[in-house]
């Protein structure tokens, strides 16, 4: 592969998948069905056996187009399809784990708007690929002289749909919890499903264990998946808490891969939060894997000075759950996560599930007797996040005035807070983190960081 070939072929996956415009490269048929075929090619069977690929989507209006043209890429090849239509990213894990697939494809934007969508795989563990496969399945879609002949006329593969997937997850949702018995009798639920993923499964693994559950966002219509609520908006549910008076809120986002709580007196918990009184109660009864939490550069200081009056420790890694999945495997943790409420619980789940999150908090509640209100672990240290468009992306060392305005703004903190400054792996977006006491300093420091950026490769910059 020539050096244009690469360059190409290295910025096909982002930081969790292929993600783009629906029908604008590289979301377009066309890519997606030579990632089907390569998909299917780097995980065909040693022995000869046939394969079978499981696909799942959340609910937006273009998985439809790409859920054919992936399905055709691997029937393409000889492997079979498993469909199981709009399931959380998470259930697509467990299945292509259960169901002995040889990979998993999860068509989503997580919670991006309805026009992005997004493809990302899992192996048949149930983990999402590391970056040597990734690399592999792009070097074929963008040289397809290497890809395998086609199967031919009666080696091609069949394409089936799994009608009980839906029950297969709730099973396993269930089976998460503790005490196999465990009922949620007596918890007012309010849950906003963000007309996403987790329309149907959502409300009915709460109903089944008992709770009283109020569903929102549970009527997707194709283009309302993550519009005014969910995780990215938990006013709403927070809203519906206070009104019907709720134990708990949970605010899902698109795919579900991710939850964000609201207490009864309306406050929210994010995964910042929810980490920190997880890890306690985990250590408590001597269930949290060397007393260890791993969390990305973007959690809030609070979660460090939690854990470290609780004799515990935390482990950074950089941005994103599939850096914080490889060093929890790498080291043996089992609790890790993201600020935005994408939380691995290792002993139960490969991926973040906002639904086996929402599970372990709600068993908490009982367990402890007290309301969430009351179980809060951390005290947050303010914290500014300000995205800046780009027109695209240069390294920050490359441009003179904003690494001196980083540098200065983190001499005015004077080691009493942070600053992180990064691109986002999923939008042309810089994303600036400041983080300290003062609210109105950090607010500055970020606005000035964010200036210099775009006057350099802003929208409207040259």
């Amino acid at each position: 592969m020539n050096s244009a070939t690469r360059s190409s072929a290295a910025r096909l996956f982002g930081t969790d998948g292929v993600r783009g415009v629906a029908n604008q490269y590289p979301i377009t048929c066309e890519i997606a069905l030579k990632l089907a075929r390569a998909l299917a090619q780097v995980f065909r069977s040693p022995s000869g056996r046939h394969r079978r690929i499981l696909i799942g989507k959340d609910t937006r209006l273009s998985g439809y187009m790409l859920e054919t043209a992936m399905a055709s890429g691997i029937c393409s090849m000889g492997a079979d399809v498993m469909l199981v239509g709009p399931m959380p990213t998470p259930a697509i894990a467990f299945l292509t784990r259960s169901m002995r697939a040889a990979a998993g494809v999860v068509i989503s934007a997580s919670h991006n708007p309805y026009q992005d969508n997004g493809i990302k795989f899992f192996s048949h563990e149930g983990f999402k690929l590391d970056d040597e496969i990734e690399r592999l399945i792009e070097e074929l879609v963008f040289d397809e002289s290497k890809l395998d002949r086609p199967a031919g006329p009666e080696q091609i593969g069949k394409a089936m749909r799994i009608d009980d997937a839906i029950g297969r997850y709730l099973v396993f949702l269930k089976s998460c919890l503790q005490q196999p018995r465990r009922t949620l009798d007596g918890i007012k639920v309010v849950i906003d499903c963000a007309n996403g993923a987790a329309y149907k499964v959502g409300p009915d693994v709460l109903d089944e264990l008992g709770a009283e559950v109020i569903a929102l966002g549970v009527d997707p219509d194709g283009k309302n998946i993550n519009c005014d609520g969910g995780a990215l908006n938990p006013a709403r549910v927070r809203d519906k808490v206070l009104a019907e008076h709720a134990d708990i809120g949970i605010a899902l986002d698109g795919d579900a891969d991710r939850a964000i709580l609201v207490d009864s007196k309306g406050e929210v918990l994010d995964g910042d939060d929810v980490m920190a009184l997880m890890a306690r109660a985990m250590a408590a009864k001597g269930r949290l894997a060397f007393n260890t939490v791993v969390a990305t550069v973007m959690s809030n200081l609070g979660l460090d000075q939690s854990l470290k009056q609780a004799g515990l420790r935390l482990v950074r890694t950089e941005v994103g759950d599939p850096a914080v999945c490889r060093e929890m495997r790498a080291n043996g943790y089992n609790l890790g996560g993201e600020q935005s409420g994408h939380i691995i619980f290792m002993d139960c789940s490969t991926t973040g599930d906002g639904l086996i999150t929402t599970l372990m908090v709600l068993e908490h509640m009982l367990d402890s007797g007290k309301p969430l209100c009351e179980l809060r672990a951390m005290q947050r240290f303010p914290q500014v996040l300000h995205n800046v468009k780009v027109s695209r992306r240069v390294p920050f060392s490359d441009m003179g005035d904003v690494s001196r305005v980083i540098g200065a703004v983190e001499q005015r903190l004077n080691g009493r807070g942070r600053v992180f400054v990064r691109y986002s792996g999923t939008e042309m977006l810089a994303r600036v983190m400041v983080e300290g006491e003062d609210e109105d300093e950090i607010e500055a420091g970020a606005r000035e960081i964010g200036a210099a950026i775009e006057k350099h490769i802003g929208i409207g910059s040259r």
